[in-house]
């Protein structure tokens, strides 16, 4: 177990750098960011950009570094300097940075620079690097959705709320979806088996943001027009108080408030991980039932019951655990299609969000996590292998 748990470390260290190399080049690659949106205002009449303005800009999102000191400065925090500006390098305390050019015209006429009223040295820049490494926690400022305010802060302020909805999702989705995959099996081809199918089926196929707005119009809208019981349309909780028929005066942000907000959105994910999952158990469940020792279990004269749980049900989850554990970096990455449609402030729709708005870091830090949370889980999944199946064996 321990030389299989160093040397899959070992992997996972390898698998997360390259995963952020790529992250970073395409996000790099992509347009968009401070830079471009500086530069396109230089055409523009109601604002035009000098010298200083282009400095600040290069200088506090170090975009005169080269992209390889760039990605190292983002990942580990190394270089910490030598910093490249206006092609020159500058180091420690010493001007790194001229913010308010002093101009004069020579004898041709044309200006040029003489000194610099304002300056700017490393110290007062140091709060303002992107990252201090990202392997120390620190993902860098965010450019946009919460401009030069640490990514771990913009984190931080959705992922309770993904938490919350994710992991209701989640433990519903496991307590309807095997007890329906298992019967199913159990009683394959009868009435309830072609029933929990179809609907399966539906579930499956259905595009969740679709199942999203049709509820959207049935029972926010439709309902309320009518005078019935209505649940908000969106957001996990409400601004201000408001009256639902049947409960009365519903108190901004209270518990009951939240968990109105919370049912359609359980609704939509859990119906569509049941659908999932409860096939996924059939099919595993029927496979096991077909097995030889299945039979000498029937044969041997135990109860019906002891077969399905102690034989068949334990190694029925085998395959099972590696969908299970596929839902930890699912919680905290969210729904992105149903937190969109509910405007859910969670993970998936700050995803949405930072690259609308061409905040990379923001992006950045959610694909890096994301990455972490997956081979975590596989992990995960590999060890669990050894509890639900005795005879597997990690060397």
């Amino acid at each position: 177990m321990t030389n299989y748990l160093i040397r899959r470390s070992f992997q996972m260290i390898m698998v997360l750098f390259f995963s952020a190399l790529v992250t970073y080049t395409l996000l790099s690659l992509a347009p968009g960011g401070p830079w471009e949106a500086l530069l396109s205002q230089q055409g523009s009449e109601t604002r035009r950009i000098d010298a200083d303005d282009i400095a600040r800009v290069r200088a506090q999102y170090e975009l005169d570094l080269d992209n390889i000191w760039r990605f190292s400065r983002w990942l580990i925090g190394w270089p910490a300097g030598p910093i490249k500006i206006g092609g020159q390098e500058f180091l420690g305390d010493f001007v790194v940075g001229c913010y308010k050019p002093i101009q004069e015209t020579n004898a041709l006429g044309e200006p040029i620079i003489v000194g610099c009223e304002d300056t700017v040295t490393m110290k007062e820049l140091e709060g303002r690097r992107t990252s201090k490494g990202v392997v120390f926690g620190d993902f860098g400022l965010s450019w946009g959705i919460l401009r030069d305010r640490p990514v771990m802060d913009v984190l931080w302020s959705r992922i309770p709320v993904t938490l919350q909805l994710m992991s209701v999702v989640t433990v519903l989705s496991l307590m309807i979806g095997i007890p329906l995959g298992l019967i199913s099996a159990i009683r394959q081809y009868s009435v309830f088996d072609y029933t929990v199918t179809t609907v399966s089926f539906l579930g499956s196929s259905m595009p969740t943001f679709f199942f999203g707005i049709l509820l959207i119009l049935i029972f926010a809208i439709t309902f309320k027009q009518m005078g019935w019981f209505y649940l908000p349309p969106g957001d996990s909780v409400s601004s201000r108080a408001y009256v639902v028929p049947l409960l009365g005066r519903v108190e901004a942000k209270s518990l009951l408030d939240q968990f109105l907000h919370m049912i359609m959105p359980t609704t939509v994910l859990t119906m569509f991980s049941v659908a999932g999952w409860s096939r996924f158990i059939r099919s595993s469940m029927l496979e096991v039932l077909r097995q030889d020792y299945v039979r000498t279990a029937r044969a041997k004269g135990l109860l019906e019951n002891t077969v399905l749980v102690k034989h068949a049900f334990r190694n029925a989850l085998i395959p099972f655990v590696t969908i299970v554990v596929f839902a930890i970096p699912g919680m905290f990455g969210g729904a992105i299609v149903t937190e969109t449609v509910f405007n859910w402030p969670g993970m998936g729709r700050l995803f949405i969000d930072a690259l609308s708005r061409s905040d990379y870091p923001v992006g950045m830090a959610i694909f890096l996590i994301s990455a972490f949370l997956t081979v975590i889980a596989t992990l995960l999944g590999d060890i669990l292998y050894t509890f639900v199946d005795p005879r597997i064996r990690l060397s």
